[in-house]
C-alpha cells in the first residue's frame, strides 16, 4: 500500500452527491407528481433513484479502506480500531431509530429499519472485515454471500406458500422478516430493508473496499483508471446476464443488482477521479464536497427541517402543497414545479452544510 495524505476530492464529491440525490428524491413538491426517474421502481427494474442507495454503500466501503488503512499503518491496535468501528455503527442505528420516532417517539410500533439501519450495519461488517482480510479474501466473502443468497432466494420454497416466489410480500426474505423483525415493517408485510436482503447490501460495501484497495495500490494513476473501469465495466455486465434469471431488484438487493449498481458506482468513481484528480479539473465539484463533508449530518438535518417544510400548516395546507399549488396555478407543470420544490428544499439544507464546511467542523458520529 502506497501511504497518501492528499483526499480523493472525486471520493468527497461522490459521497455528496449521492447526498444531495437522496434528499431530492426522498422529498419531493408533492408525491403524486414526480418523475418517473425520480421514484424506486414498483418492483423489478431500475431508475436514477434505486441507484442512490448502493452507490451510497459502496462509497463507504471505498472510505473504510481508505480510512483504515491509513490507521493500521499508524500501527493503532485493532482492539481499539473495534470499539470505534462497534460505536460508531450504534451511533448510527441509533440516529435512525431516532428519526423513525420523530416527532412522537411512539416506540411501541415503531420500525427498526431503514436507510441508515443499514449503513450502520454495512458500516459495521465491511469494517471488521476490513481489519481482518486481504482483498481476495474480501472478493470471495461477497462472491460467496451472492451466490448463497441467489440460490436461497430461487430454490428455497416461501414457507406457508410451497413454491419458490420472488414477489413482494410472499418471498423468502419477506418470510424471514414477518418471523424476525420486531416492530412494523415499511410495506406493511415486507421491509426493504430487512434481514436477508442485508447480506448482499454488504456486499455493495465490500465492493467499495475492493475499489478503495484498488485507489490505495502501487499502480500509476491512469491504470487505477483503467483497472476500475475495466471492473466497473465487467461488473455491469455481469449483474445485466445475471439478472436475465434473478432480476434487478432494489427492494430483494438481488445478487443482480448488487454488481450492475456496483459496477455503475465504479464507473462513476473512475470517471470522476480521472477528471478531478488526475487532470485537476475541480470545478463544479463544491457542492458534491461540501455536502459529503457531513453527509450523514445533513441527510439527518433534511428529514428535521422536513417537520417544517412539510409538515407546518398555512391556512390548512402544509407549506409543500401550498408552495407547489401556487406554482401550478401560475402555470408551471406539476412535476416540475414538484421537483422545484424538492430543489429548494435541497438547497435550503446546503446553508447549514456550507457554514460547517467554512468553519471545518466535520460532526462524525
Amino acid at each position: 500500500m502506497v501511504k497518501t495524505s492528499r483526499r480523493l476530492v472525486s471520493l468527497d464529491a461522490l459521497r455528496g452527491f449521492t447526498i444531495a440525490a437522496m434528499i431530492i428524491v426522498n422529498f419531493p413538491g408533492l408525491e403524486e407528481y414526480v418523475y418517473p426517474p425520480l421514484h424506486h421502481s414498483a418492483w423489478n427494474g431500475l431508475t436514477f433513484t434505486d441507484l442512490i442507495a448502493p452507490i451510497f454503500l459502496f462509497v463507504i466501503g471505498v472510505s473504510i479502506a481508505l480510512a483504515y488503512s491509513r490507521r493500521l499503518a499508524a500501527k493503532t491496535p485493532k482492539r481499539e480500531l473495534h470499539s470505534k468501528i462497534i460505536i460508531r455503527a450504534l451511533k448510527i442505528f441509533a440516529v435512525g431509530m431516532f428519526l423513525n420516532v420523530m416527532p412522537d417517539f411512539d416506540f411501541s410500533d415503531a420500525r427498526w429499519t431503514g436507510t441508515l439501519h443499514r449503513i450502520a450495519i454495512v458500516f459495521l461488517i465491511c469494517g471488521l472485515l476490513f481489519l481482518h482480510t486481504n482483498w481476495q479474501q474480501q472478493a470471495w466473502i461477497g462472491a460467496v454471500i451472492l451466490v448463497a443468497y441467489w440460490l436461497a432466494m430461487s430454490l428455497i420454497p416461501t414457507p406457508g406458500v410451497g413454491e419458490v416466489m420472488l414477489e413482494p410480500g410472499v418471498n423468502l426474505a419477506a418470510w424471514v422478516d414477518q418471523q424476525l423483525l420486531p416492530g412494523k415493517m415499511w410495506q406493511g408485510n415486507w421491509d426493504p430493508e430487512g434481514i436477508l436482503s442485508t447480506f448482499p447490501a454488504t456486499v455493495s460495501g465490500i465492493t467499495g473496499m475492493l475499489a478503495g484497495g484498488l485507489m490505495l495500490s502501487e499502480f500509476s494513476p491512469s491504470k487505477k483508471v483503467n483497472y476500475l473501469m475495466t471492473a466497473g465495466l465487467f461488473s455491469g455486465v455481469l449483474g445485466y446476464f445475471w439478472s436475465l434469471t434473478f432480476p434487478l431488484n432494489e427492494g430483494l438487493w438481488t445478487s443482480s443488482f448488487v454488481l450492475l449498481t456496483s459496477g455503475f458506482a465504479a464507473l462513476l468513481l473512475g470517471a470522476l477521479y480521472f477528471v478531478v484528480d488526475i487532470l485537476g479539473r475541480e470545478r463544479g465539484t463544491g457542492v458534491g464536497v461540501i455536502f459529503g463533508a457531513n453527509a450523514i449530518t445533513v441527510y439527518v438535518l433534511a428529514d428535521v427541517l422536513a417537520l417544517f417544510f412539510y409538515g407546518l400548516q398555512f391556512g390548512g395546507q402544509p407549506l409543500n402543497e401550498l408552495t407547489v399549488n401556487a406554482m401550478i396555478d401560475a402555470g408551471m407543470v406539476p412535476k416540475f414545479a414538484s421537483m422545484v420544490y424538492a430543489l429548494a428544499f435541497t438547497a435550503v439544507n446546503f446553508i447549514p452544510a456550507y457554514i460547517l464546511y467554512k468553519k471545518k467542523i466535520f460532526i462524525r458520529l
